[in-house]
């Protein structure tokens, strides 16, 4: 920041003896001149208020030599300026012409104009007005003549230039880096040349050349706070390009009204456009960061087109919001704009008619009143155009009460409002003569003339005044309406103008009871109360009107209070006002304030506001005065016509005709209105559920919102702050972490938060993968964790914290309760974004995959789409059944007559790769199954099986050791001749078929229906989409059940089939009970006779299994190698028939050479230390060995490659690895025991330990207790040697591993339970503390124990259970299937 110092000195004094050395000068006080120097950087700015010269001695001599710098009186100089920079040049005002563009331009240095003649300035264009003489001699200085730039001005204007302050650079804005700012400076510098407008504008524009400076005002200003001496240096008013209406004669500051903006049908011209348009763009794209991009290029670049092309350009949606946003911030009359990041934006350009007008202001004005809880919203009409008549309401603000002049000459209702009463009158509507009627909106569209609207009286929300000591100010009649609602004023916005942009905030009470009530020329009640307060109205040392006025102030209020309407008391607003100056100067360095309208009109100097001095200016975007539409309305009746009437041949409409032109109009304005509130539904999913059930909620919202889907990774999170409703459905990934495409998502968000307010924590110390987590155990601070937005008082102006402060959420998490981070991913977006300011509408929704995921879903949808209805006020047009009937009845719904297969002929089945790559928009590639060898003994009752992929040289399937091979399996032949067989009127199996489905389209002329190709089915034959695409293992859905009731032709399957599909209990345990698959469901209702279309359409489709690399790729390279459990169990506690591991039963039976497709997915929280010099330990029981294999086996070949020996044991290039491994007998399935034994002979592994929980006469002994009885050497790798550690299996042994971590931290290191957990999270944060844990999804035949109500909690105890098989055929469970699962698996 600049420093300035003042000293009162006897500089230019002619009788002063003044030291050079010392500085001192002795002079009589009345010959006294200020000076003011500061300091920026290595420039340092001396200014003297007087009239003085400057001379320099020691020109011409050798560099390096001293000169000095002489300030004397002279009445002919008019320079108050003399600048030195550390490198010993010095500019001297305006006699130093030739040095300004000469030698002080060597190296890009030039000084800065400041004029301090009599301490006064007045803003034009950057704030500040100067005398004709000054003016002259400052260009003369610059070298620029009438606005051109000399030869000179490209060095003068360099960005990267040392001397300049980064505050106070005119090219800088609060918040950029000095690498941001130098760009702009070149690439606006550039961008000017293109422009005739913008080149003559490089003297006064502040943000993009430094040229301006050669002729600029003072830098900074200072404002103080009486009270408390606080001093702020204002730097923004720089930044202006409009002027103020005061001059250097006179200050215009305390007028009521200002002069208004611009004449109606003046637009501005191309070149002021330009000007306008261009401080917009870069305010904007500065805001999103995004300054100086391609996309920032490229927008200027269409504005530049549309202007030259058209005199005029459209703001995009975001663009108008954020500039709505940042005019109210930038309005300096108003006290209340610490809310300003809360406005509502509706936009409404596409309205084109009056009544479309009044619609969407019933619409305003019942989302702004809100049934008392009052929200700041704007409503924005089609901008001002050449050629074209404005948009106006009438209305100074949309909710007014009517001012009648009775023959007597006195007035019946508001005064302020006679005029424009009588106006209401001429146009028709019929007075009441009431002291509080409600005037009717009177609106014009496109210049036309107006029509008036009465406003529904259930939308006007009114408080009867009482008061909480007096009863008998009920007796007065007095009322007030809710919302205050001003529609009188011009959005102007980058040199775009809004003539109608009503926007509302809410009241201070003291606008009510000071000034409606109390103003003199208003309803006058000041000597009524009085009178009823018995007071002396005599004289005013009584100062009866004081007590007066705090009485009905008081009555305010109380009466706003009581009837639960929001309003804030004049103490809060200042209080407010002042914090929001502090915020301002902090983020902006500066806030424009008109103190004669920001401090209330009662308690004065009692208020802080009253002791703050404010500097006026006039940032962009702004909200102006504009005159009253009455007073520059062209009726039709007065303006040209170039054909009468009488010569227009008139069409004749039919009352039917008529009628169908208006219920189409109709239809067509509900559907426009609908599409103001913009909905946007967010999705991340690893298996595609998530994305299914977004689809569906959006099908729901198209009812009443303009609503769109994306996924997470295609979403540009800087949008996020301007959005009006984001609804997020979600999966959660293993054990709480994001799904892959919501990843980037989950840091955005993290990085969005302040860094000190993390938890109470420094954002830094903690990893956003770690906060995901960490918001589960935040339940017991309700929902969302910390205060959010929707916890804030509604009725205080205290301002919102966060970025997302205006924007309304719900989130849907989907997950599974197999895994202790349940849903965290879902969890972690809800709760961030509540501490990011969002207000949430209704409650978090989560999903468990093993109990009523879809009814959860289907129970949040219908609750979420109400609450937003209501939240947006949309309840009341909209059919909240018909439009959750969208749950059961979307777009892609079966029914008989939506669907239909039809043959392709000349065709075969495509390339199943191509197609799998086409169905899940993945690219997928073909694997060649090389080798399968058997892992576990003969006599083992279980299958572990090493399968050898040749990858045929892609490179898209390359990949670092402790990455996932995902692998898209086929279902068994079996199985899908089985369901082949019992389709009803199916073509034959390999004939090639195409998929469609009747799309609807509503248009115009009624609705348009097409057989259009269902994308989600590829062109084959059935055989192959029930082989390769579809899911036919996974129990089927509620929904899928409740079609299939429709296909049976026996009531008690029909009736059985419908209690399955509506009863969530009863379909829970049938599912637990029977893990039924697609086949086991057609036997079970035998009289099922199913359309070949209803489950092409319907089933899930069949998803990738992964697993867990057990290769390295530099010792077998061109293959993939994984390590995988053969599943097999029997259903109905082993009595029901037996099924098979999709995958593993696939991979365990095919032959080799069979196509595998395949991808790979990175993994890079798992892979070895980029230090190989760095301990390694390793805890994988089972298939949790799989990744560890890669692991010793790229460190034997990075030995082998090394070379290097190792006799001094502090400098081996490869730290100690050490493998703990479980399993259940010695001889049966220790799966890699020669290979362990093989590492450790070669000294790959330093040791390695085995775990036997099932050895003959042996305890059972866990990979937990191994590392018990290794605390020591655990602790020291760990802790002292900074070493890794990585658990590889399922959930349930993760958990015990990680928690027997702690204990020995606790043990070993003397921590207490707390902190061995913080430092288990710290190790996550720094990489190293590695999980690849996978879920449990299959079932045990096994007698268990009484389950519990809790479905959750009944699976978990199936899965932990250890029981043996209930009868002696029943085939035993033989391994975890896949792994890492995602939690939204089966999907």
């Amino acid at each position: 920041m600049p420093r300035a110092q003042t000293y009162d000195s006897g500089v230019g004094c002619p009788d002063s003896a003044r030291s050079v050395d010392s500085g001192r000068s002795v002079c009589s006080p009345h010959q006294k001149k200020a000076i003011e120097i500061v300091q920026d950087d290595d420039e340092i700015t001396v200014v003297v208020k007087g009239d003085v010269s400057v001379r320099t001695t020691g020109d011409g001599c050798e560099p390096g030599t001293p000169r000095k710098f002489i300030i004397s009186t002279s009445k002919n100089n008019c320079s108050h300026f003399f600048g030195s920079s550390g490198k010993g040049k010095v500019v001297a005002g305006t006699e130093q012409t030739s040095g300004i563009n000469g030698a002080a331009n060597a190296d890009g240095d030039h000084s800065q104009y400041v004029d301090h003649n009599d301490g006064t300035y007045n803003n034009n264009n950057n704030n500040n007005h100067y005398s004709s003489k000054k003016r002259k001699s400052s260009k003369r200085s610059s070298g620029r003549a009438s606005g051109r730039s000399s030869p000179n001005s490209a060095q003068r204007s360099s960005p990267t230039r040392n001397s300049r302050s980064p505050v106070t650079s005119p090219t800088r804005r609060a918040g950029d880096s000095d690498e941001d700012n130098a760009a702009r400076g070149r690439s606006l510098e550039k961008k000017r040349l293109s422009s005739p407008t913008l080149g003559r504008r490089r003297s006064t524009d502040r943000r993009g050349s430094m040229n301006a400076v050669m002729a600029s005002p003072k830098r900074f200003a200072k404002v103080k706070n009486w009270v408390d001496e606080k001093t702020y240096v204002d730097t923004l008013h720089q930044k202006a390009i409009s002027n103020v209406p005061c001059n250097s004669d006179r200050c215009m500051g305390s007028l009521m009204s200002m002069q208004a903006h611009r004449p109606p049908g003046a637009p501005r011209t191309t070149d002021e456009l330009l000007i306008h348009a261009k401080d917009f763009i870069d305010q904007y794209f500065t805001s999103i960061k995004r300054n100086n991009t391609p996309a920032h290029h490229k927008r200027w670049t269409e504005i530049q087109s549309s202007l030259e092309a058209q005199g005029n350009y459209e703001l995009t949606t975001p663009e108008l919001t954020y500039g709505a946003k940042l005019a109210w911030r930038n309005a300096p009359r108003c006290i209340g704009r610490i809310q300003w990041s809360k406005l509502q934006v509706f936009d409404a350009r596409h309205i084109l008619t009056a009544r479309g007008m009044y619609e969407a202001l019933c619409n305003h004005i019942k989302y702004g009143s809100n049934k008392g809880n009052l929200r700041s919203a704007i409503t924005i009409f089609p901008q001002r155009k050449e050629g074209r008549g404005d948009f106006r309401v009438w209305n100074a603000q949309l909710i007014r009460y009517a001012g009648y002049k009775m023959e007597d000459g006195s007035i019946v209702g508001d005064p302020a409002n006679v005029e424009f009463t009588e106006q209401c009158v001429k146009l028709g509507w019929k007075p009441k003569y009431g002291m509080f009627d409600v005037l009717p909106l009177v609106l014009s569209a496109a210049g036309s003339d107006p029509e008036w609207f009465e406003i529904p009286p259930e939308l006007v929300l009114e408080v009867n005044m009482k008061h909480p000591k007096h009863p008998w100010f009920a007796d007065l009649g007095l009322k007030w309406y809710a919302l205050p609602a001003v529609s009188g004023m011009l959005f102007d916005c980058g040199g775009l103008e809004f003539p109608a942009c009503p926007f509302n905030g809410w009241y201070m009470g003291t606008e009510i009871g000071a000034r409606d009530f109390c103003d003199a020329n208003r309803y006058n009640m000041m000597e009524t109360v009085a009178t009823k307060m018995g007071l002396d109205t005599r004289k005013s040392a009584s100062l009866w009107k004081d007590r007066v006025l705090v009485e009905v102030n008081v009555a305010v209020l109380y009466s706003f209070q009581t009837s639960g309407v929001t309003i804030t008391d004049h103490h809060a607003a200042s209080e407010s006002f002042i914090k929001h100056m502090e915020n301002e100067h902090k983020l902006r360095g500066g806030c424009p304030g008109d103190w004669v309208w920001v401090v209330p009109p009662m308690s004065g100097s009692i208020l802080e506001v009253f002791h703050q001095e404010m500097l006026l200016y006039k940032l962009k975007p702004s909200y102006e005065y504009q005159d009253e539409a009455w007073r520059t309305h062209v009726w039709k009746k007065d303006r040209d016509k170039p054909k009468s009437g009488a010569d227009k041949p008139k069409r004749k409409f039919g009352f039917k005709e008529l009628a169908r032109a208006v219920k189409f109009s109709a239809k067509l304005m509900g559907k426009a209105l609908a599409r103001r509130v913009k909905c946007t539904i967010l999705f991340a999913t690893e298996t595609g559920k998530s994305e299914r059930l977004a689809n569906t909620l959006c099908e729901i919202f198209k009812h009443a919102f303009g609503a769109k889907v994306m996924c997470m990774e295609d979403y540009d999170v800087i949008s996020l702050e301007h959005e009006s409703l984001v609804l997020v459905v979600s999966s959660t990934f293993g054990n709480g972490d994001p799904p892959e495409n919501g990843e980037a998502f989950a840091k955005s968000l993290y990085e969005m938060k302040p860094a000190e307010s993390v938890n109470g924590e420094v954002s830094g110390t903690t990893s956003h993968s770690s906060y995901v987590r960490m918001s589960i155990s935040s339940e017991k601070d309700g929902p969302g964790g910390q205060e959010d937005a929707s916890s804030i008082n509604p009725d205080s102006l205290a301002m919102v914290t966060g970025p997302l402060g205006n924007v309304r959420f719900s989130v849907f998490a989907l997950g599974s309760k197999a895994y202790p981070h349940y849903a965290a991913f879902g969890h972690y977006v809800d709760k961030m974004m509540g501490e990011l300011g969002a207000e949430r509408i209704f409650p978090l929704g989560d999903g468990d995959e093993l109990c009523g995921q879809e009814q959860s879903f289907r129970s949040w949808a219908e609750g979420v789409f109400t609450a937003a209805c209501e939240t947006f006020c949309l309840g009341d047009d909209v059919n909240i059944n018909e439009a959750t009937g969208a749950l059961n009845n979307s777009d892609h719904s079966w029914s008989p007559n939506r669907f239909r297969i039809m043959p392709v002929d000349s065709s075969k089945d495509p390339d199943i790769c191509e197609a799998l790559s086409e169905v899940h928009g993945k690219r997928i590639l073909p694997c060649i199954l090389s080798e399968r060898t058997h892992l576990q003994s003969h006599d083992s009752d279980r299958q572990t099986i090493l399968a050898k992929l040749n990858t045929q040289g892609a490179s898209e399937l390359m990949y670092v050791p402790g990455d996932h091979v995902g692998i898209y399996p086929a279902n068994a032949a079996e199985l899908v001749d089985a369901i082949l067989a019992r389709l009803h009127n199916a073509p034959p199996p390999d004939q090639v078929i195409r998929t469609e489905y009747l799309h609807e389209v509503a248009t115009p002329l009624g609705t348009n229906k097409t057989w259009t190709r269902f994308e989600k089915m590829p062109v084959c034959s059935m055989r192959a989409a029930f082989t390769y695409i579809l899911d036919l293992t996974t129990p089927p859905s509620q929904a899928l059940l409740q079609l299939l009731s429709t296909q049976t032709s026996r009531d008690i399957d029909k009736e059985r089939l419908e209690t399955l599909a509506t009863d969530s209990l009863a379909y829970e345990d049938w599912k637990y009970e029977q893990s039924p698959n697609m086949l086991d469901v057609l036997d079970q209702f035998s009289s099922l006779k199913v359309s070949p279309s209803l489950l092409l359409t319907q089933l899930p489709l069949l998803q990738q299994r992964y697993y867990s690399i057990s290769s390295s790729p530099q010792m077998f390279p061109g293959e993939i190698h994984a390590t995988i459990a053969v599943v097999k169990f029997r259903t109905q506690s082993g009595a029901g028939p037996i099924h098979e591991g999709v995958c593993s039963g696939w991979l365990n039976k095919c032959t080799t050479g069979t196509v595998v497709p395949c991808m790979v997915r990175a993994a890079p929280a798992f892979h070895l230390p980029e230090n190989p010099a760095l301990p390694v330990l390793m805890v994988g029981p089972g298939t949790g060995i799989a990744p560890f294999r890669s692991f010793w086996q790229q460190r034997s070949i990075d030995i082998e490659m090394t070379n290097v020996p190792s006799q001094d044991e502090s400098k081996k290039p490869f730290g100690e690895m050490i493998m703990y491994f479980g399993c259940r007998n010695s001889t049966q399935d220790n799966i890699y025991r020669s290979d362990l034994e093989e590492m450790k002979t070669s000294g790959v592994l330093s040791d390695y330990h085995v775990a036997l929980s099932r050895e003959m006469n042996m305890p059972k002994v866990y990979v937990q207790d191994i590392l018990l009885s290794s605390a020591q050497n655990v602790f020291d790798m760990i802790v002292k040697k900074g070493g890794h550690f990585y658990v590889c299996g399922d959930v349930s042994m993760a958990h015990d591993v990680t928690r027997t971590l702690e204990v020995i931290l606790q043990e070993q290191g003397g921590m207490t339970p707390e902190n061995a957990s913080k430092f288990v999270t710290k190790l996550r944060d720094a990489n190293r503390f590695h999980e690849d844990i996978f879920g449990v999804s299959i079932r045990r035949s096994s007698d268990h124990q009484e389950r519990s109500k809790d479905q959750s909690l009944r699976a978990l105890q199936y899965l932990n259970s250890a029981s043996k098989p209930a009868k002696p055929d029943a085939v035993r469970e033989k391994a975890v299937p896949i792994g890492p699962t995602p939690e939204e698996s089966r999907a």
